[in-house]
């Protein structure tokens, strides 16, 4: 396969971009005041940027995909414990996709 210049450039401002965004959000934290708000705001972000972006793929989803996403929020009440939830739902996915190519 040849070299491909744009895939290098593309690769390359994708990596530029990650710090610029990882550096920045640091840089801005360390002016930001630790108040008991932004602290609830750190704690929960990861989980409304997750919830942003599964809500597409579960509007679009088959009727399996839907089960195991079910399952994760299910999981996520139970235990309050998004690995927890993200694992079991990608397990119980596997299962079924492996349950129905077999049938």
């Amino acid at each position: 396969m040849p070299f491909d210049s744009r895939f290098a450039i593309a690769v390359l401002g994708m990596i530029v971009c990650t710090y610029a965004t990882r550096a920045g959000g640091l840089w801005l934290m360390a002016h930001v005041p630790l108040t008991p708000r932004v602290e609830a705001l750190l704690r929960y972000i990861s989980g409304t940027v997750l919830v942003a972006i599964l809500t597409p793929a579960f509007v679009q989803a088959d009727a399996l995909t839907r089960i195991a996403l079910g399952s994760a929020v299910v999981l996520m009440i139970i235990t309050r414990r998004m690995i927890v939830a993200m694992l079991g739902a990608a397990l119980l996915a596997a299962l079924l996709r492996a349950a129905v190519a077999t049938t």
